[in-house]
């Protein structure tokens, strides 16, 4: 949702002050706001337009803590990762200006990727708006494509209402990022405060209810199907349906495979679960998508990288569509059955129409192709006999390391894909990736959110030798905080994605992929970071160990061959089933 500022008027139900009114600065009560949303971390870099707040924050440092990224896009990138393993808002904060525009990759990410996330940036003072003051710009004109909300703060007294109503937006519904920019002055001047949280807001409709209509249609659907297909996404993560899902999943006996955002919704050992769809999913589900005789589809968009070519995209198929966006029903795909609503709602609801099932000689088809993809690819980038060191292979091996507990946070590229294919999860909330932007640059901050979101768990990073370089400064962060995240660059000397496309459809014309790269390893020991680097198969197994055994960052460079390619593959433009093994 992009709703300008005048055409929402804020409806807020009286909820239990977070204390008694009060005359404090503008500054002082975006304090009082955040904590009263439950917010206790937030990332950020100073600047002029933002000071104010920036004084507040350190009386306040008892209550509330602030990470001082290297970078704003850093920022953004650490408040999704702690957003997406933690359940909560994640906050970002900036001055004005090229402070402020630093933000909005990580706001398109987020938006894209449905990340709940609430920025605040600083802006001159309101006399000098329009005047192309130091440090001025439009940041509400730059944000509103790329968030779901965004507003400018010129008084005081707008503060308590308007970032009540931030978050509100920012979690409801179909979560995403909201902007708030908050003019110098209404920093410095005082107001009255009270706080209430916003539980409405007219016009916007979060969280619509599924018609008992639509649950009766797509059960009689899914009971009398004979090749019936689960594609799941994110919103079975989002809604905290896991467990809806998985019922679901069993009772009807169904074949299911996740979209990249959707991994870890269900464990990968589950017997149902058929792998991954898309440009580098697995054999099977791509090519058995174009067979099944109902689809059903849940908390996932349709985006090209799943469907492929939109004119032969399951057109045998009855299309059934369990979204919570109204905008997202008959977008690319046209259903059969929209059942709109929450996931984990409509889920529990559809669950007692479902007649128990299995589709054994279905699933059959789901195991045969898995055979013949792993004689293929899977089984030589698993367990090599080249000497060349494969990305497959660091997967597999951290994953037995790891007891396949750990969060993996992936960048993007070949290793994304490879990391997104191979890795082992038992529980949710497991895999942080950027999704529908494919932004490089993500995985070491999201890392860094990630980890303090889950301070008990695990984490990892994949990374490329490309992306690392991108965001490399936030080894900063780590440093100065000692963030326990074990980073593993996956080092081709190549921007491996673009370099496969440049050989399978370029003429092997390698225009700007070769990487002419420093040493990683005293990079990292620069930032007081234990290093290592492994090159040779007999050494990469214990190098892995010693990584995941290490209690504080850990950096491992894992030096894979240089023009290895990620298949299966699907072309741009191309069917799903015409998906390529090689």
């Amino acid at each position: 949702m992009r709703n300008r500022r005048f055409l929402i008027i804020m409806q807020m139900t009286t909820t239990t002050n977070s204390s008694k009114q009060m005359n404090i600065t503008g500054a002082e009560a975006i304090i009082h706001c955040l904590l009263a949303e439950g917010v206790d971390l937030i990332y950020g870099y100073p600047g002029g337009a933002i000071m104010p707040v920036y004084d507040e924050l350190y009386k306040f440092q008892d209550k509330l803590t602030h990470i001082l990224t290297r970078h704003e896009q850093g920022a953004t990138h650490a408040a999704q990762g702690y957003a997406r393993v933690s359940g909560k808002v994640g906050v970002a904060i900036a001055t004005s200006g090229p402070g402020a525009t630093n933000l909005v990759t990580g706001l398109a990410d987020a938006q894209i990727d449905s990340t709940p996330m609430v920025c605040i940036t600083g802006q001159v003072g309101r006399h000098l708006l329009g005047t192309d003051a130091f440090q001025e710009t439009d940041i509400i004109g730059i944000s509103t494509p790329v968030t779901k909300w965004n507003y400018q703060i010129t008084e005081a007294s707008e503060i308590p209402e308007i970032l009540a109503k931030a978050f509100y937006i920012a979690r409801s519904g179909r979560p995403g990022p909201v902007l708030i920019d908050i003019t110098k002055n209404a920093q410095f001047e005082s107001l009255d405060f009270i706080y209430e949280k916003c539980t409405k807001v007219r016009s916007y409709i979060p969280t619509p209810v599924a018609s008992k209509e639509s649950l009766s249609e797509a059960a009689a659907l899914i009971n009398t199907a004979k090749k019936p297909f689960i594609i799941f996404g994110q919103g079975v993560i989002l809604s905290e349906g896991e467990k809806e899902f998985k019922d679901f999943v069993e009772k009807s006996g169904i074949p299911a495979a996740w979209t990249v955002l959707g991994l870890s919704a269900l464990e990968t050992s589950h017997p149902l679960n058929v792998g991954m769809v898309g440009m580098h999913g697995n054999y099977g589900p791509n090519m058995l998508t174009n067979e099944c005789d109902v689809l059903i589809t849940i908390g996932m968009r349709f985006d090209d990288r799943v469907t492929g070519n939109l004119e032969t995209y399951a057109k045998q198929a009855k299309v059934i569509h369990f979204e919570i966006d109204p905008a997202e029903i008959d977008k690319n795909v046209k259903t059969t059955v929209a059942v709109l609503g929450d996931a984990k709602v409509s889920l529990r609801n559809i669950l007692p129409l479902i007649n128990k099932n299995t589709h054994e000689d279905w699933l059959k088809n789901f195991h045969e192709h898995y055979e013949i993809e792993y004689e293929q690819v899977i089984k030589n980038d698993l367990y090599p006999t080249k000497p060349g060191l494969t990305m497959g292979e660091a997967i597999r091996i951290l994953n037995e390391k790891s007891g396949n507990k750990a969060i993996i946070v992936t960048d993007v590229g070949q290793h994304q894909m490879v990391a997104c294919r191979y890795a082992g999860f038992s529980q949710t909330k497991s895999n942080v990736t950027s999704g529908g932007l494919g932004t490089m640059g993500f995985a070491l901050p999201a890392a860094i959110g990630a980890k303090m979101g889950a301070p008990d768990r695990e984490v990892v990073a994949i990374i490329g030798d490309g992306g690392y370089q991108m965001t490399i400064q936030e080894l900063g962060t780590i440093f100065q905080n000692k963030t326990a995240v074990k980073i593993m660059v996956l080092n081709n000397e190549h921007l491996g994605m673009v370099r496969q496309w440049q050989e399978l459809f370029f003429e092997s014309r390698y225009a700007s992929t070769v990487m002419s790269n420093p040493d990683f390893v005293k990079i990292a020991a620069g930032y007081d970071i234990e290093a290592a680097r492994v090159s040779e198969r007999d050494q990469l197994a214990g190098a892995i160990e010693k990584m995941m055994a290490h209690k504080g960052p850990y950096f491992l460079e894992v030096c894979v061959e240089n023009e290895h390619n990620v298949f299966p593959m699907i072309p741009t433009g191309a069917s799903v089933s015409e998906i390529r093994l090689k």
